[in-house]
């Protein structure tokens, strides 16, 4: 049984961390518990994000805590902060990771090592922060081949035009990480661009039913203007794209898990407080069959992320791998929260027990980073030999 999770890991995934490593875990549980998760429900329904939990979660410098001031944090800690986030709340986990993972992640693969050298500080201290921008209002599933946002070099100068669509966090980044096809080679390349650089057009996306406390945008470029000094010196080909994405996939992963576990978590709650004919629900029949089902769920999909964890760290990135862990663990969180909503009855459309938010975010989550087509395409490749894309 794990220490830090009783209820939700009980094969004790999280006990191989270390005791230096569960520390940040456990400031970052005691913020979310009093200064997010109270909120949470007014910002859901409204379809706001809550600025005043940004500095909380900024002071907490989960990247490198303190406890490992001497060490490299392990994967599977980094795992474990993605899964605290999301047993919270999908789009606080969204938020979180936009910074820690996705534009991380393309400035430490796809920049030179001494363009790395210099933001990396800056991002882990959020002293910059940015967010990826690959998704197109007309591109997605198809963006290796489709993307259609242009940059041509003038001078020392790139010039871009095009438009990124389901951008999170955009509207109050300081930098876009911007992915488009050089006119010259016609290869996909990557820019840092100002958020309130000239020819900058930012919309927020409305009428979202899944993550909504999470802002999404769509962004519009017009002969915006950047030097080569901003272009990821390492990122010459979609090739470079997909090492990003096989890496951020497995942080998906990890907050199918999360949300799995933060859903299983309400339910149970609920059904030993919740009574009916004179007893708790929870001890029915066909309540404990889904409970269980629910467990098993989250249970596997904690077994197959820490692995995964465990053989990145090892040095081995396969795309199918991550491909993988993100189809298969998403597959299992769409059951866990279905079965979630159905044992809090009626309640469980309100946000009141939480299983209402954990439901519906659950959707956007099984979309974003990879469709379950496009990863199973991905793990159908490689286990065949033969790929099935058009």
């Amino acid at each position: 049984m794990s220490e830090l999770y009783p209820d939700s890991d009980p094969y004790g995934v999280a006990n191989a961390l270390t005791s230096a490593e569960r520390a940040p875990l456990l400031r970052l549980r005691e913020v979310l518990e009093a200064r997010v998760k109270p909120v949470l429900a007014e910002h859901w329904e409204a379809g706001t994000f809550p600025p005043d939990v940004v500095a909380p979660l900024q002071e907490l410098r989960l990247m490198h805590p303190p406890e490992l001031a001497d060490q490299t944090p392990s994967a599977l800690y980094n795992g474990f902060r993605i899964f605290e986030l999301a047993r919270c709340d999908a789009s606080i986990a969204t938020f979180y990771t936009a910074q820690a993972g996705l534009f991380r992640t393309a400035c430490r693969v796809g920049g030179s090592a001494e363009q790395f050298a210099e933001w990396d500080p800056k991002i882990q201290s959020f002293e910059m922060t940015g967010v990826f921008c690959l998704t197109e209002p007309e591109h997605g599933s198809d963006i290796a081949g489709g993307l259609a946002t242009s940059a041509r070099h003038e001078g020392d100068q790139w010039v871009i035009d095009g438009a990124k669509r389901w951008i999170g966090g955009a509207l109050t980044a300081e930098i876009l990480c911007i992915f488009a096809r050089d006119e010259a080679d016609s290869q996909v390349k990557a820019f840092l661009v100002p958020r309130e650089a000239d020819g900058v057009t930012l919309e927020k996306i409305h009428g979202k039913t899944a993550l909504r406390i999470m802002q999404n945008a769509q962004i519009t470029l017009s002969g915006v203007r950047v030097p080569e000094s901003a272009r990821l010196q390492n990122c010459n080909s979609f090739k470079d794209v997909a090492a990003m994405l096989r890496q951020m996939r497995s942080d998906v992963a990890w907050i199918a898990a999360g949300i799995q576990a933060g859903a299983y978590e309400a339910a149970l709650r609920y059904t030993r407080e919740r009574h009916q004919f004179g007893r708790p629900t929870a001890s029915f029949q066909l309540v404990q069959e889904k409970l269980a089902r629910m467990l098993g769920n989250v249970t596997a999909s904690l077994s197959t992320v820490s692995q995964l964890a465990t053989q990145q760290e090892a040095g081995v990135y396969r795309d199918e791998d991550s491909a993988l862990a993100k189809m298969w663990v998403c597959t299992q969180m769409r059951e866990t929260v279905a079965l979630a909503r159905e044992v809090v009855g009626g309640n469980g459309i309100t946000l009141t027990t939480d299983v209402a938010r954990f439901h519906a975010d659950a959707e956007a989550v099984y979309s974003y980073e990879g469709t379950h087509e496009i990863t199973a395409l991905v793990v159908g490749r490689a286990i065949t030999g033969n790929s099935a894309f058009v």
